[in-house]
């Protein structure tokens, strides 16, 4: 039955999709019966640093599937559950316990009360209407669930922290999925993406008629080629477990950001493009003084340095205007303790500061050099120093402060993670989008881009006026490949 409409989007039905198999509980003894208990996992100053922020948002375009309606959804339901139960804190809730000193701690009770699963139809939506624009049409932001919900919400108001979104469309559909992003990262995300869609395929494939969507068919998939997760946290050995904020209340953490009109844009750069940003930036910082304390320049830091000068031009900003870019660095491979597959957040956000004249004057090479040293400061030593740190003076993340009024940038993501990948059995992913969850002015969210070998897509978010000015900016234009329908956006 029909629930709501929302922008064109009508949601068919809302369930929650618990995991194939239970999660484990644990045996507490003492001087009582044995008794079995939930399992607990504490959040570590990582994970808690950025509860303050929306869930991440991220989906994919699928092609016309063989299969429509409540078959399509219920075969996706089967293996999302079976998913699910390889990585069943998904399907759990926060908690927050206030310890009557002043100080409150947060934790994941691991209940197995399930995801949200959302099944939604756009029938007068195309896969053209998102793919051949470069701006991305509005009505993509309502192929989500749980929209600009803040991760302490989750705990306040005990609701999901993974929700997903089947939205078909007139020649396509849509696969949102939803996370609390004090639950995991962008590596844990996809990690979870890639698990399911290779369950799916595995037991589906591109079958068209008599699907079986009974658990018990799917409990003999093995083997899967996607890495098991490791789902216990990582803490530094001086850490108090579980950590005790100093707050009376959750809610005194909580300070959600001022939602500014904004657009964006979604830009690919070929793998013949970003190799020409990188050896241009590269070629100009050699034998300078730029290039001191800077190690090679990266393909993304190239890419992220040709749209920082670019967007400092679309805003006009004054020439002795502060500017900032706030870019994730992964602690995965820098800190050694984190095991392959981890699920929690292992991430910290690298600064590059200059002025507006600064970035536009002195080049791609000398700029990208600024975003290089900020992603070098961080090594294994620094990143411990920080965690200690954080327990003592805990600070959070908040989207108003790293998108700081429209002079700065902030870049998620990253190229590395397997977006075309996820193949449900029917097709590769046509796209890539995502959804209102922390949209703010200067989000850059970075994709692996569609070409094979080094492409790199921008979802670019800022407001509509600089927009349209980074839109018309030849020199920023004539490194991205333009859609086959050109720059217009047409809803």
């Amino acid at each position: 039955m029909e629930l709501a409409t929302d922008g064109g989007v009508r949601v068919v039905s809302r369930r929650m999709v618990l995991p194939l198999t239970p999660p484990p509980t644990v045996t507490r003894n003492g001087c009582h019966p044995a008794k079995e208990e939930v399992e607990v996992i504490h959040l570590t100053p990582w994970d808690l640093r950025l509860i303050t922020i929306d869930y991440i948002q991220k989906g994919i375009l699928l092609p016309n599937p063989p299969v429509s309606g409540d078959d399509l959804v219920n075969a996706l339901q089967a293996s999302f559950s079976r998913a699910l139960a390889q990585f069943y804190p998904f399907a759990g809730r926060l908690a927050s316990e206030e310890h009557g000193d002043g100080t409150v701690s947060v934790f994941l009770r691991c209940t197995g009360e399930g995801a949200e699963f959302v099944h939604a139809v756009a029938p007068e939506v195309t896969v053209a209407d998102i793919v051949s624009k470069l701006y991305t049409p509005p009505v993509v932001w309502k192929f989500y669930s749980l929209n600009e919900v803040l991760g302490a919400d989750a705990a306040i108001d005990q609701l999901p922290v993974m929700a997903v979104q089947v939205t078909e469309l007139a020649d396509g559909v849509f696969v949102g999925i939803t996370l609390n992003h004090s639950v995991g990262d962008g590596t844990a995300f996809w990690h979870f993406f890639n698990t399911w869609s290779e369950i799916h395929r595995r037991a589906f494939g591109g079958s068209t008629a008599g699907i079986i969507v009974a658990g018990d068919d799917l409990r003999d998939i093995a083997d899967l080629s996607t890495p098991p997760p490791s789902l216990g946290r990582w803490f530094v050995e001086t850490c108090p477990v579980p950590i005790p904020m100093p707050f009376s209340n959750l809610e005194q953490i909580v300070k959600p950001f001022e939602r500014t009109t904004v657009q964006e844009c979604f830009f690919t750069f070929s793998a013949a493009s970003v190799k020409n940003l990188k050896s241009q930036a590269n070629a100009e910082i050699a034998g300078t003084s730029a290039a001191a304390g800077a190690t090679t320049i990266s393909s993304l830091q190239a890419v992220l340095a040709h749209l920082w000068r670019a967007v400092c031009r679309a805003r006009r900003l004054p020439q002795d205007q502060a500017t900032f870019y706030s870019v994730v660095v992964g602690c995965r491979g820098r800190v050694s303790g984190i095991p392959p597959g981890y699920v929690g957040n292992a991430m910290v956000f690298g600064r590059a500061e200059a002025t507006a004249g600064e970035v536009e004057e002195k080049g791609l090479g000398w700029t990208a050099a600024l975003l290089n040293r900020a992603v070098a400061s961080f090594d294994e030593a620094t990143m411990r120093e920080s965690l200690e740190r954080w327990v003592r003076e805990p600070d959070f993340t908040y989207m108003g402060n790293l998108s700081s009024a429209g002079t700065a940038l902030v870049t998620g993501s990253s190229p590395r993670f397997d977006v075309f990948g996820n193949d449900f059995g029917w097709g590769k992913p046509v796209a890539v989008r995502s959804g209102a969850g922390n949209k703010a002015d200067g989000k850059a969210t970075v994709f692996e881009g569609p070409e094979k070998g080094g492409s790199v897509s921008l979802e670019v978010c800022i407001a509509p006026d600089a927009l349209e000015r980074l839109v018309a900016d030849q020199e920023f234009m004539d490194a991205v490949s333009l859609p086959a329908a050109g720059v217009k956006a047409v809803w």
